[in-house]
């Protein structure tokens, strides 16, 4: 309690100068008014004369107390979050909030649509966000040649349905909105993250495709050599500048053959196209180049190996390794003719297709190789150990390592292609402890482990349909 009353008093002092000079100015007038009086009363018309100054004088101070009341140099209304009673055009309908807005509900979208490059064309399109209490977290602008392609991050509430969301976005001028999920690592501004895309695909080459993916959305990436596995020319080129086509982007891969990236639905825009290629010229000055970190393990028999990236430097030491590896052996990796096996080290170990690593060891010899393979939108898993170093714990040891490398990647599933008969494979893959799909086709098995139980799932494009 007497806290507030001090806060009131501190609102309203009292000052005690002003009261004395209103009492000195009282008697004062007192003082006059008893003289007029006496001199003017014993008047003829004196008596007329005293009403009339009466009434002046009530008139004076009624008109005085109105304009001090009007003009009051009271402190201006608390303009805190309490605006009941407060109309305008910078205040809410505290009405038009749903229980959702109340509790403070939200998720990400990604949001992408196509405008007329017209003045007030953007804030037509803020202010139907405005009015579905969706905040704009960032923005970024495609030019066409014909309009505008406007790309949103938004925070809006859980129950608005993005359906609902595109409709209004349609009814505003805007066309072909796409819309998705989307996460915090999307919270990061568009430079910091191409900066930091760059900067990942400078250090190992193997993050290419990774980065256009991540800089391009979901698309599909296929690398397409120039020559084939048995040596023949594929045909596979593109320009150098590379070619743009609607939903199709091909760009000259650095290692030779050409890189295209597909998207469904959503056609690329010359901005992006210009970004994609900036990252594949950046690739191509730095030449080939992979991380030269090394792991060093004890087995439980209590010899050590050492688990580090390969490339194809390892080529010759990976052709000696298939020599001392049974048929068998061979022939459950590559599923194929054994003569062929050396044809497809050279595409595995080009940090193009995916990442490797070896396992060699303390002498230098190579053992073990385990891949982790680019396959458009899927990944595949492969392991080859040699037969002296198998049931040794390596195998399991690579997997592991392989799917971390792919969860880092940001991949959704990892699938390996074997024989109900390997089992060794199938029980590193059971090892992993993940949810696995198991499918036979053509004879060969094919485990799929679940990275993302939850994958976010996009919505086509929407169009205004015409009447």
């Amino acid at each position: 309690m007497t806290d507030v009353t001090s806060a009131k008093s501190a609102r309203r002092p009292h000052h005690w100068r002003r009261d004395l000079i209103e009492l000195a100015a009282l008697f004062t007038a007192v003082a006059v008014a008893d003289a007029i009086a006496n001199l003017i009363g014993h008047q003829p018309d004196g008596p007329y004369l005293l009403m009339a100054s009466a009434l002046a004088l009530a008139a004076t101070a009624g008109f005085h107390t109105w304009w001090a009341r009007r003009h009051s140099h009271a402190p201006p209304p608390d303009t805190g979050t309490d605006t009941e009673g407060v109309s305008g055009p910078g205040v809410l309908d505290s009405g038009s909030v749903s229980p959702a807005d109340e509790a403070g509900e939200t998720v990400l979208w990604r949001m992408r649509t196509t405008v007329r490059d017209a003045p007030g064309s953007l804030a037509a399109l803020c202010t139907v966000l405005a009015g579905y209490r969706i905040d704009i977290l960032t923005l970024q602008t495609h030019p066409l040649a014909e309009g505008t392609v406007d790309e949103f991050l938004l925070r809006a509430p859980t129950a608005l349905p993005a359906q609902q969301l595109t409709r209004a976005i349609s009814a505003a001028g805007g066309s072909s909105t796409w819309i998705e999920r989307a996460d915090a690592h999307d919270l990061v501004d568009a430079p910091t993250r191409v900066l930091g895309l760059a900067t990942r695909t400078a250090l190992d080459a193997a993050e290419l495709p990774l980065a256009l993916r991540q800089l391009l959305g979901r698309c599909t990436i296929h690398s397409l050599p120039a020559v084939s596995i048995t040596g023949r020319a594929t045909g596979e080129t593109a320009p150098v500048e590379g070619v743009l086509e609607e939903t199709v982007m091909r760009l000259r891969d650095p290692s030779g053959g050409v890189i295209t990236v597909e998207r469904p639905y959503l056609p690329f825009t010359p901005t992006e196209f210009a970004r994609a290629r900036a990252l594949v010229e950046l690739d191509a000055r730095l030449g080939p180049r992979v991380p030269r970190s090394e792991h060093v393990l004890t087995l439980p028999e209590g010899n050590e190996i050492t688990v580090r990236r390969a490339d194809r430097d390892d080529l010759e030491a990976a052709r000696a390794m298939h020599d001392r590896c049974s048929e068998q052996t061979l022939r459950l990796r590559y599923h194929g003719p054994v003569r062929d096996a050396d044809r497809y080290l050279d595409h595995l170990l080009s940090p193009r297709f995916g990442r490797t690593l070896a396992v060699q060891t303390a002498s230098g010899r190579l053992v073990a190789l385990g891949h982790l393979l680019w396959d458009g939108d899927e990944t595949e898993v492969a392991l080859l150990v040699e037969d002296d170093w198998q049931r040794r714990g390596i195998g399991s040891e690579l997997l592991a390592r392989l799917v971390a490398l792919a969860v880092e990647a940001g991949c959704e599933s990892v699938y390996a292609v074997t024989q109900a008969s390997n089992t060794g494979m199938v029980a590193a893959m059971r090892a992993l402890s993940l949810p696995l799909d198991y499918q036979i086709e053509e004879g060969t098995l094919v485990i799929t482990a679940r990275l993302d139980a939850t994958p976010v799932r996009s919505l086509p494009p929407y169009e205004q349909a015409e009447h």
